[in-house]
C-alpha cells in the first residue's frame, strides 16, 4: 500500500510559508487547470480521467494559522469543526462529474514554481471499491490534490481521491484508499 508521509513541522509551517509565498510571485484572482489523472494498478489494470480544478480563492495567513492550529490541536475532529461554514476555495471536477467544493488552498514557492495544496472535506471517490475484496470507506474523508505550477502555467501533480489523514510519531501520514498514487499529468492554467 502506497502512503504519503509529510513532516509535522512541514504542515505545522504553513503560515510561515504563506507569508514567504506571499512576498515572492503568488499568483492572485481565480485559476483554472486542466489536467488528466492517470492510474496504473499493481494488477496492470490502468485508467484515465479529465479533471478540472477551480481556484477562486487561497488561504490567507489568518486562515491557515486557524486551520493548522484546529488540527494541531484537536485533530481531525478539530479541523472538520473548524471547515464548518467556511466558503469553499474553488472545486475539483472528475470527468463529467459534479464538482466537489475544495476547503483549503494553500499556495507556497517551489524551486519548480509553485505548489498548490487543495483539499476537500469530503473524499473525490473511491476507486477500487467496487471489488470483492474492497476495505470499508470509514475514515477515508478527505480529498487531496498536489499541484506543481510552472510560470508559465504547465505542470504536474498527484491526487488522493479518497485520503485518511493520522499522525504517528509526529508525522502526518496520508494513507490513500486505494493504495495507488494517481498522476496528474499535463497540467495547464486554462483561465
Amino acid at each position: 500500500m502506497t502512503t504519503r508521509q509529510i513532516t509535522l513541522c512541514t504542515l505545522l509551517s504553513f503560515a510561515a510559508l504563506v507569508s514567504i509565498a506571499a512576498a515572492t510571485s503568488i499568483q492572485t484572482g481565480a485559476e483554472t487547470f486542466s489536467a488528466t489523472a492517470a492510474i496504473k494498478t499493481a494488477g496492470g489494470a490502468a485508467a484515465t480521467a479529465p479533471v478540472t480544478i477551480t481556484v477562486t480563492r487561497k488561504m490567507s495567513q489568518a486562515e491557515t494559522d486557524k486551520y493548522t492550529g484546529a488540527f494541531a490541536t484537536g485533530g481531525l475532529t478539530g479541523l472538520r469543526k473548524a471547515l464548518t461554514g467556511v466558503a469553499p476555495t474553488g472545486s475539483i471536477q472528475i470527468g463529467s462529474g459534479k464538482p466537489t467544493p475544495t476547503s483549503l488552498t494553500l499556495e507556497r514557492p517551489s524551486d519548480r514554481g509553485r505548489l498548490i495544496t487543495i483539499v476537500t472535506n469530503q473524499p473525490l471517490m473511491f476507486i477500487g471499491a467496487g471489488l470483492p475484496e474492497a476495505k470499508p470507506k470509514e475514515g477515508f474523508d478527505f480529498g487531496i490534490v498536489d499541484l506543481v505550477v510552472a510560470d508559465n502555467g504547465t505542470g504536474s501533480g498527484t491526487m488522493s481521491p479518497a485520503a485518511k489523514v493520522t499522525v504517528k510519531q509526529g508525522v502526518f501520514v496520508i494513507d490513500e484508499y486505494s493504495g495507488e498514487l494517481v498522476r496528474l499529468t499535463g497540467v495547464k492554467k486554462v483561465k
